[in-house]
């Protein structure tokens, strides 16, 4: 099992830690995901694909808030994997940002998981 470190990103109220893990990218946002925040998040998970890490999860069990544009990136970052050949997995989600992609409809386009463990497993 490889777990190596592939790069971090802060800024204020948001924090993005990436790791590999076998053939796939473990990114976790920890904070809130807004318009000010966005591009850390955009950025990290755009390098795992171009490294070609196109299997993503997203652990979401430290982000607590997420907008429309947080929303957008995952949304981004999910159609650059497809077109990668890979997918975006969204993993321990709380119930703020749940109920945000409850409302929008977006929870039907990604492989939700209800742990990290889970979505590891798949």
């Amino acid at each position: 099992m490889d777990r190596e470190m592939v790069g971090s990103a802060s800024r204020g109220r948001l924090h993005v830690e990436v790791r590999r893990h076998g053939v796939s990218a473990i990114v976790t946002p920890e904070g809130e995901l807004d318009h000010h925040t966005a591009e850390l998040l955009r950025e990290p998970l755009d390098a795992c694909v171009e490294q070609g890490l196109t299997r993503v999860v997203v652990d979401c069990s430290k982000l607590e808030f997420c907008d429309s544009t947080g929303l957008n990136v995952l949304l981004g970052a999910r159609l650059t994997a497809e077109a990668a050949g890979g997918a975006v997995h969204l993993a321990a989600m709380r119930p703020v940002v749940a109920r945000v992609f409850e409302i929008t409809g977006a929870e039907a386009v990604f492989t939700v998981h209800d742990t990290l463990d889970a979505a590891i497993a798949e």
